[in-house]
């Protein structure tokens, strides 16, 4: 039974044997990020577009959620700014951004994501990670980064100003950019620039002043709580919001009330595309991370379980009226070097976050909006890389392509169809190169048992024997390229009369494959050529056996090559030719 429950609940890995020397370590981390979650959880809402307590909800249930379900020691879960930009696309093609109706959207958004996440962990999808492939995502998320820092501007310079797109969002920067308010500017402007020194600058201020390297690495993170404290403070002391700077306002006390989203088959149905790849991109993110992480510690991360973690995560904060979560980079690699053991730390910022929404929200009511644009702003700008692009385009050519796409794609048309647009230019991309294998006709290369490409050393070959190498596995897609590259090779040496096709580098035949080797061994007996494998895997010998291919094969299975070539073309290995 235990093993049966260990398989959904990651607690049960670690609970068991849970130390003092675990809880302190796990505490003192929990410290570090409940200070830097705090305002991420407020700019993240912000971002969202929703009241800046959903942030704060959504760091509180999913994070309690996460430590009882996943599988990872040390990721850190809770909102993050490209599911934040995500979930604020998808609630404003259902209802007006700022509304009432927008929370709803989000907690029912959550709830799918949840739901979708759990129900892909329990049938073991966790694969579905690697139709992502890594170009596209670096693509999204760069793009998104530039949505994301671009849709931040207006708060920095105090206009009002909206835009789905980079060329919308410009262009009313651009139409409004006289209307900017000078002290929100210079407020803005100011943390901005605090933000990006605290970055490289504040840890070695703070070994100056006596903190060891360890301990000023994890207190230079806290730059944005400082920013924080000092906005709010000179907002409140100069009178700045009089002047037209834009503060957080009143912020409710108290923790989240539970309760259960209602159900809207309109808005569910509405946002379940929307959901699907919330869920999808924030499992990719999340496990991205987490087996960094766990690799630097020799542990292991189960992608289900992640799943069934993450789903219940977002299920945490749909009931608690809080919106899309997934693993943050940023707050986990603080979790990871501030010495946390466990899931258990992220109970204990749980408890710290509820702490703050309960006693710290009047002190937040001055915080400049600017000042959470800014800690935003600068979050997002180390997820930008187009550096990738060069790097991507030196290396393949169709990986850039699908790159380029979707960064192109995001930024013009929207982070949804830029995502879309990159995986399915991926999967064709897949299907094109892997429908045309690298194939090569091989030779022995002399005084040895290898064999080679003709075109690429100098072998011995047969005029009577080819040995044509497949380098992929064969299936639906390159079975009838199979064909046409055997057949078009027969034509070309009418002296042929044997044929092994070496399968050192088929891993699997399906059945449209299966068909096509039928096909190839019955027009080469018609062309009096016999048809011979070699070298063919385990696995697939099992699957060949289950058919009635091998009792109609003209030729032999051999277990090498060398073995082929020494039956059917002795004279290629006597030693006068090596």
């Amino acid at each position: 039974m235990a093993l049966k429950l260990n398989r959904y609940l990651g607690c049960l890995e670690w609970a068991v044997g849970y130390r003092r020397s675990d809880l302190t370590a796990d505490f003192l981390a929990a410290i570090i990020v409940t200070i830097m979650l705090i305002p991420q959880s407020l700019a993240y809402a912000l971002l969202a577009g929703l009241p800046p307590e959903a942030g704060l909800y959504a760091s509180i249930l999913p994070l309690i959620a996460y430590a009882i379900f996943g599988s990872s020691r040390t990721l850190s879960v809770g909102p993050v700014a490209v599911i934040s930009l995500m979930t604020a696309v998808a609630i404003g093609r259902v209802v007006e951004t700022g509304s009432i109706g927008a929370l709803e959207a989000a907690v029912a958004l959550a709830t799918l994501s949840g739901l979708m996440l759990i129900v892909m962990g329990l049938l073991g999808l966790g694969f579905l990670a690697n139709f992502l492939s890594h170009p596209v995502i670096s693509g999204f998320i760069s793009a998104s980064g530039i949505l994301i820092a671009a849709s931040q501007l207006k708060h920095i310079l105090g206009i009002s100003v909206s835009g789905h797109n980079l060329f919308e969002l410009a262009s009313a920067l651009a139409a409004n950019l006289t209307q900017t308010n000078l002290p929100t500017l210079i407020l803005g402007t100011t943390v901005l620039v605090f933000l990006f020194w605290s970055r490289k600058g504040l840890k070695p201020l703070l070994v100056k002043l006596g903190l060891k390297e360890p301990q000023a690495a994890l207190w230079a993170r806290t730059g944005p709580v400082w920013a924080v404290i000092a906005s709010t403070l000179a907002v409140s002391l100069f009178g700045l919001d009089r002047m037209g700077v834009n503060t957080l306002g009143d912020v409710p006390a108290g923790l989240p009330s539970l309760a259960l989203p209602s159900f809207d088959v309109d808005l569910w149905a509405a946002l379940a595309t929307s959901a699907l790849l919330i869920s999808v991109v924030g499992f990719v993110e999340s496990i991205s991370v987490a087996q960094t992480l766990a690799a630097k510690r020799r542990q292991r991360v189960d992608a289900n379980k992640e799943m069934l973690g993450l789903g219940a995560a977002n299920l945490g904060a749909a009931v608690s009226g809080a919106f899309p979560v997934t693993g943050g980079f940023s707050r986990s690699v603080v979790n990871f070097d501030a010495g946390a053991v466990t899931p258990a730390a992220g109970i204990y910022t749980a408890i710290g976050i509820a702490l703050a929404t309960l006693f710290l929200t009047p002190l937040i009511k001055m915080l400049p909006i600017a000042t959470l644009a800014a800690t935003i702003i600068v979050a997002v700008i180390s997820l930008i890389d187009l550096g990738a692009l060069g790097r991507t385009f030196s290396y393949s050519k169709a990986d850039f392509s699908a790159m380029a796409a979707t960064i192109v794609l995001t930024l013009v048309s929207g982070v949804e169809l830029g995502i879309l647009v990159g995986v399915g230019l991926s999967l064709f991309l897949f299907l094109y190169r892997t429908s045309k294998p690298h194939s090569a006709v091989v030779g022995r290369v002399p005084g040895t048992e290898h064999f080679r490409n003709i075109n690429r050393h100098k072998v011995i070959t047969s005029d009577h024997l080819l040995s044509l190498r497949v380098d992929a596995s064969l299936y639906f897609a390159n079975a009838r390229f199979l064909e046409n590259c055997i057949l078009s090779k027969v034509a070309e040496q009418p002296a042929l009369t044997d044929l092994v096709l070496m399968c050192t580098a088929i891993n699997d035949i399906d059945a449209s494959a299966l068909e096509s080797l039928e096909a190839i061994n019955e027009r080469l007996a018609e062309s009096g050529v016999k048809f011979h494998l070699s070298e063919v895997k385990g696995p697939v010998m099992d699957k060949l056996q289950r058919t009635e291919f091998l009792d109609a094969l003209t030729g032999q299975i051999f277990l090498t090559q060398f073995q082929a070539v020494a039956a059917l073309a002795p004279e290629t290995i006597q030693e006068k030719n090596l």
